[in-house]
């Protein structure tokens, strides 16, 4: 997979002009595209094709879109699979990306330069794995001295490529683990759900790099007052989580506002250019065990609030 004539690209829409477009726009790009007319027929070619990037239409006949990302997954968790779907769908798509997926595209599409900057993101990100998973099977052929070594990168596997902060797939565990500490001993743990507001503008006014400048920022604030208990990783695009072990609600909301008022006062993204407007968050707090008693449940209940703290304006914490 060294140029992007080799990445075999799967685009899967019942729209036969949708599929048009991005047949064109990546093919331009150098891709090799492999079209099919509903999910079905994707999931039929991922498993005879060594197929390397999914785009596929959340709705579609026979097999939908996140049907099929669950099976791809499943079968293929090194494909890389990227969601399309219209505004009126960007919840179901954001709950694509918590189950596996690596960004989704909005229809219709805003410019041409989007599709191809999704992809050659998610081109970049499979070079990226197939490196570390490269080292990993040299390392396991040497001696007992490279036992450290080896343990250091198997560490990339649960780190963000950008950031540095824990990946989605670690946090999973750690909450889980959090939440089965807290039970068998009494404690509470409370989670902080975080996403950058107005961030899709941001990246449309200033550009791409300026919104990946603003990420690695963002959590460079972020860790500033981590304690070394709590936990810190991006969840995906625009949004971050932080685990706070035994924590309560009101300590938690305590923290979640310092967070919010630290970034809103912070330079981030106005380093190389002042006239930048300034970054906020908003926050959606939860606590274990008044507002679930699993992961799931807290996940959700910060993800709620989160949402309540963007209708009500904004640059806030909120929590029940």
């Amino acid at each position: 997979m060294e140029n992007t004539e080799k990445i075999k690209v799967l685009v899967a829409d019942d729209e036969e002009s949708i599929r048009d477009i991005l047949a064109d726009v990546l093919g331009d790009d150098g891709y090799d595209i492999i079209e099919a007319q509903d999910g079905q027929e994707a999931l039929e070619l991922c498993h005879k094709l060594d197929i390397h990037i999914v785009l596929t239409d959340i709705r579609m006949p026979k097999l939908t879109g996140l049907e099929l990302l669950e099976k791809i997954k499943k079968e293929k968790p090194g494909v890389e699979v990227i969601i399309m779907t219209s505004h009126a769908s960007i919840a179901s798509a954001q709950s694509a990306i918590r189950n596996g997926a690596y960004d989704y595209l909005v229809k219709p599409f805003e410019s041409l330069d989007v599709i191809s900057d999704v992809v050659s993101r998610a081109v970049e990100t499979l070079q990226l794995n197939k490196k570390n998973q490269s080292f990993v099977e040299e390392l396991k052929e040497k001696n007992e001295e490279l036992i450290e070594t080896n343990s250091s990168l198997k560490e990339l596997a649960v780190k963000d490529g950008l950031t540095g902060l824990y990946n989605v797939r670690y946090f999973s565990e750690a909450i889980k683990n959090s939440v089965a500490l807290s039970k068998r001993n009494d404690w509470c743990c409370s989670l902080l759900f975080i996403d950058v507001d107005h961030f899709k503008e941001y990246n449309d006014t200033y550009g791409h790099q300026a919104g990946d400048d603003v990420l690695v920022g963002l959590a460079k604030v972020l860790t500033k007052d981590l304690r070394s208990s709590d936990l810190l990783a991006r969840y995906g695009g625009e949004e971050f989580v932080y685990l706070l072990p035994k924590t309560d609600k009101a300590s938690a909301k305590y923290v979640a506002d310092k967070i919010c008022k630290n970034v809103e006062a912070s330079t981030i993204g106005r380093e190389s250019d002042p006239s930048r407007r300034n970054v906020t968050i908003s926050l959606g707090v939860s606590t274990y065990p008044e507002d679930g008693e699993d992961a799931d449940k807290l996940i959700e209940a910060a993800d709620q609030r989160l949402y309540k703290a963007k209708e009500n304006g904004r640059n806030q914490a909120y929590v029940d």
